[in-house]
C-alpha cells in the first residue's frame, strides 16, 4: 500500500485498497476493510444510506451530555437530518482521499465512531478524532478501534498521528493514552466551547508507525 503512495509524501487516503488482518493488504478488492473484532466491527459507512444505520446514530449521539459537552461540533438535538447529513459527508470525504470515517458496530448496533483525516499531507501527517455513544464506554471498543484505524493509517502512508482531548476530560485521555499515543503537551486556549462557556486547553498526543505494538 505505502508503495503506491510513498511513506515520505502522503498526499491522499486511498479508498481503493483494503486489508483483512493487521499485516495483510490486497489490492483492488472493493473498499478497505479494518479486521472484525469478535463482537465489534469497524467499518467504513460507505454504502448507500439506509434507515437502519441512521436510526442507530441517532440513538447513541441524540441528547447524549457528554458528546454534547465535549464535542460541540456535533449538534444537538442529533436526528435523522443530521445522521444523514454526517454519513453524506463521510461519504463525500472518502471518496475524494481526504479522510476515513469508521463507524464502530457492537451486537449490531453502531455504538461510537472514529476518524482520520491528513492536516499536513506533504509530510504525512495525520489527525485521529473519535466519540463513543453510552453503550460504547467502559469496554475498550473505542481504544481498539484507535488502534486499528491508526494501523491503517500507517499503511496508507501516514508518518506520524495526531490526537487532541481537552485536558478535563478523563476518559478520551485514558483512550489516547490505552492506544498507545505519546503525550506531548498542552496547546493552551485552543478553542471556544460554548457549550461549556470556556476555551478549551488540548492534551496533544502523537503516535508514530513504529510504536503502535511496542
Amino acid at each position: 500500500m505505502h508503495a503506491t503512495l510513498g511513506r515520505a509524501r502522503a498526499a491522499h487516503i486511498r479508498p481503493r485498497l483494503e486489508f483483512a488482518s493487521g499485516r495483510r493488504r490486497d489490492r483492488d478488492q472493493g473498499q478497505p476493510r479494518l479486521p472484525m473484532l469478535n463482537a465489534m466491527n469497524v467499518v467504513v459507512p460507505d454504502p448507500p444510506l439506509s434507515d437502519g444505520v441512521v436510526t442507530l446514530l441517532v440513538a447513541a449521539i441524540d441528547g447524549d451530555p457528554e458528546i454534547s459537552k465535549w464535542l460541540e461540533m456535533i449538534p444537538q438535538p442529533y436526528g435523522e437530518a443530521e445522521a444523514k447529513a454526517w454519513i453524506a459527508a463521510a461519504q463525500g470525504m472518502w471518496r475524494d482521499g481526504t479522510a476515513a470515517t469508521f463507524g464502530v458496530r457492537a451486537n449490531g448496533e453502531v455504538v461510537a465512531g472514529c476518524g482520520v483525516n491528513w492536516i499536513d499531507r506533504e509530510h504525512a501527517v495525520g489527525d485521529i478524532g473519535y466519540w463513543a455513544g453510552r453503550d460504547a464506554r467502559g469496554h475498550g471498543y473505542v481504544t481498539r478501534a484507535v488502534q486499528l484505524a491508526a494501523r491503517w493509517s500507517f499503511d496508507c502512508g501516514c508518518e506520524r498521528l495526531q490526537l487532541r482531548a481537552d485536558a478535563e476530560n478523563e476518559p478520551s485521555l485514558r483512550v489516547a493514552e490505552r492506544a498507545g499515543f505519546t503525550r506531548e503537551g498542552v496547546q493552551r486556549s485552543a478553542r471556544y466551547n460554548p457549550r461549556l462557556g470556556r476555551r478549551m486547553d488540548f492534551v496533544v498526543f502523537s503516535l508514530l508507525p513504529g510504536e503502535l505494538d511496542r
